[in-house]
């Protein structure tokens, strides 16, 4: 029998929802009418989530990590086998095409397997005789209660990036998903009542207000924020001498050299309207030498032209991110403007659709070039030589990721080298797998997700040293 989310209810049906303090109106980004009722969680809930976390703790932390391993395969197999539902749950929250939901779902089901094994690995620094008369070994023991605090623009996905790596460490997590996108979030926390045990994962539907007292929360042993830089200062001050993990945002530079290869225009346009360029990692400012800059932008303009929104890509988010988003591209002093069309169906007239776009001949401190648009718009700009790239690429307070595109080996990976950046592309863009790391420096945060290195961001140290004198 499928679990039911806790918490919400549809428009115009009671359901009774544990710690219920207010509800909240959600619309549809495909088309803009409401579409669901969550609770929006307060004080009250936050304290009650935290405590049951909290006590949950001791017998998950406790199993060996055989045993946890296995509960966490049943969690990836049961949201497996409710793929549909977590689609549908997806696509209500985003307006993802039902293949891009699809594909998510995919790999976060890859990545709770993922994390299942690599807690099974010993990862720990060796222990032995290293000291006189003494043997010693390194613990490496969960956080505690970890509070999650992750985005609307991948919800699902950018909750297992949190919650896998940190239940495999033996923490137990409360996950506050994005206001407008708690759907498959609640779905999962429903899934892990039934595999994993009461209380260790919960989600907590609301804003930022439940968010703020999420993480404020005395309860709290450590916390992962996925979000705006705004947002992860807002943690850090409130977080204290808490462990924090923060992934931030991105604004990531493209360097298109003049001998890219053909296929560069058409990747990143792909790359930057996947999702509707909702990604942090999304390439945005496309950087090219003078020589190549008029066929750049031709390039770019004429794989734009084939990309619809509504058939090729979703819409934006909300109400929120579609005025924001209309303020940076109608403030930009493009010379030049270059769009794809909208093609959506009959009944999304009413959603938040915007084309593709892209903009040249901008003057340096355009504020589409200088602020995360956060959208399915690039950029395009000229400079002198490839220290010029380099130093424009760097020039913005964001450092997680770029890519860089071109056949000349030894200079493609010179430059990627000097990149200041988590992550770097060269020839592709916004690929990841389980297997590698993502970060970000400087202005996009700190800590580390993906890979076995996102395990110990959950984790904490500790030497243990036995005398071996009678």
């Amino acid at each position: 029998m499928n679990p039911v989310p806790q918490g919400v209810r549809r428009p115009g049906r009671r359901t009774p929802a544990p710690f219920l303090e207010a509800e909240t109106v959600l619309t549809d980004p495909r088309n803009g009418r409401d579409r669901l009722r969550p609770t929006v969680s307060g004080r009250r809930a936050v304290d009650a989530a935290v405590r049951a976390a909290r006590a949950a703790l001791p017998a998950w932390a406790g199993l060996t990590t055989g045993e946890r391993s296995r509960r966490l395969l049943r969690l990836a197999s049961a949201m497996e086998d409710d793929a549909e539902r977590f689609v549908r749950a997806e696509r209500a929250g985003t307006g993802k095409p039902a293949a891009e939901a699809a594909s998510e779902l995919e790999q976060c089901v890859d990545l709770v397997r993922f994390y299942a094994g690599a807690v099974r690995a010993d990862l720990a620094p060796g222990g032995g005789h290293r000291l006189p008369g003494r043997e010693s070994w390194v613990r490496w023991e969960p956080l505690g209660v970890v509070a999650a605090v992750v985005p609307w623009n991948y919800p699902l996905l950018m909750a297992v990036w949190r919650f896998a790596p940190a239940l495999a460490a033996g923490n137990t997590v409360v996950l506050k998903p994005a206001g407008t996108t708690p759907d498959s979030a609640l779905l999962a926390a429903a899934h892990a009542r039934g595999t994993l045990g009461a209380d260790v994962l919960t989600a907590l539907p609301g804003g930022r207000t439940t968010g703020r007292l999420l993480v404020g929360h005395d309860g709290v042993d450590g916390i992962a924020f996925t979000g705006s830089r705004a947002g992860g200062l807002d943690v850090a001050a409130r977080a204290g001498l808490r462990k924090v993990s923060l992934e931030l945002g991105g604004n990531c530079a493209a360097l298109v050299l003049p001998d890219a290869p053909g296929y560069t225009y058409e990747r990143l346009v792909r790359a930057v309207t996947y999702n509707a360029g909702q990604s942090c990692a999304a390439p945005a400012r496309v950087l090219t030498l003078r020589e190549s800059y008029e066929r750049t932008v031709a390039g770019l303009a004429t794989a734009m032209g084939r990309r619809r929104a509504g058939r090729d890509f979703g819409p934006l988010n909300n109400p929120e991110q579609l005025k924001r988003f209309d303020g940076i591209v109608d403030a930009s002093r493009a010379g030049a403007r270059y769009a794809g069309d909208v093609a959506t169906a009959e009944d999304e007239s009413g959603g938040y659709w915007r084309p593709g776009t892209i903009l040249a001949d901008l003057p340096d401190d355009d504020p589409a070039v200088l602020e995360e648009v956060f959208g399915p718009v690039l950029t395009v700009q000229a400079f002198d030589g490839p220290d010029a790239l380099v130093e424009a690429a760097n020039g913005v307070p964001h450092a997680l990721a770029a890519s860089v595109w071109g056949r000349a080996v030894p200079e493609v990976l010179g430059l990627a080298t000097r990149l200041d950046a988590g992550e770097v592309w060269v020839n592709c863009h916004l690929e990841q797998t389980g297997e590698l790391p993502h970060g970000g420096r400087r202005q996009s945060g700190n800590g580390t997700d993906l890979s076995v290195l996102a395990v110990t961001e959950y984790q904490r140290p500790k030497t243990v040293t036995v005398s071996l004198e009678e």
